[in-house]
């Protein structure tokens, strides 16, 4: 059992394995009273005026309490993260890396500016870990990307990808959760949706270019797709169908 769980996280890709990693050793490290969650929270006067920048990351990776809901989450960055990370970003690692810096900088955006906001600046402040919002907005780009695979949800019914963010929030509301965090990770996923995949496509333009500093920080291995031998992708040539 033990040799299984390892050969599963030796072969996860490296940006979801270190997520994973670093989620899991915060979480723990709190449990055990080793490391403060208010070392952690995004708190934007701390960051400003006290030059705490690390509280930019750190909210995305305490999960709160360690029960029920932390497994949850932990089950889908595991599945969606790595799915991502081997289908759609295949060979692509800087451009999944930047996906997510794309994510944690429109959710921490939209958190800050709510926060601001009149009648609606006391929901954004109970929002102090992104955590969540980030696992979710994972969870809606494939989706996105994967609309017509069929899914099951607990056994109990069936549906398409499509639908799985709304029935991952339905069941956050049913459980008492708070619907604000999985409405953030929806916006922040359909923003990176729409500008790299629709946006493209309408205009012929790709704003969501991945900076060359961030290619450099990832040394991709090119990606080769076998051909077997005698197999035609494309109609013969004319002058081989006289031959024949």
């Amino acid at each position: 059992m033990a040799q299984a769980v390892e050969e599963w996280y030796k072969q996860m890709p490296i940006i979801t394995r270190s997520y994973l990693t670093a989620a899991v050793v915060t979480n723990i490290g709190c449990s055990l009273d080793i490391i403060s969650p208010h070392n952690l929270y995004l708190n934007p006067i701390l960051v400003v005026k006290q030059y705490q920048f690390w509280r930019l990351v750190t909210n995305f990776l305490y999960f709160r309490k360690m029960d029920l809901d932390f497994m949850f989450h932990m089950f889908f960055l595991a599945r969606y993260c790595k799915l991502l990370e081997e289908n759609s970003f295949r060979g692509r690692t800087a451009d999944f890396f930047y996906m997510l810096l794309f994510g944690a900088t429109v959710l921490t955006g939209i958190v800050l500016i709510g926060g601001m906001i009149p009648y609606l600046s006391e929901s954004f402040a109970k929002i102090i870990f992104l955590s969540n919002s980030l696992t979710f907005m994972m969870v809606y780009v494939w989706s996105k990307q994967n609309p017509f695979i069929h899914m099951s949800f607990l056994g109990l019914f069936t549906f398409t990808a499509a639908y799985l963010p709304w029935v991952l929030l339905t069941f956050s509301v049913i459980v008492g959760a708070s619907a604000w965090v999985d409405l953030l990770g929806m916006i922040a996923g359909h923003a990176y949706y729409f500008l790299e995949d629709v946006y493209p496509r309408m205009t012929g333009r790709r704003p969501l270019r991945t900076p060359s500093f961030i290619k450099a920080l990832f040394a991709d291995d090119p990606v080769v797709v076998a051909r077997p031998e005698n197999v035609r992708f494309a109609p013969p040539p004319v002058e081989e169908l006289h031959q024949d």
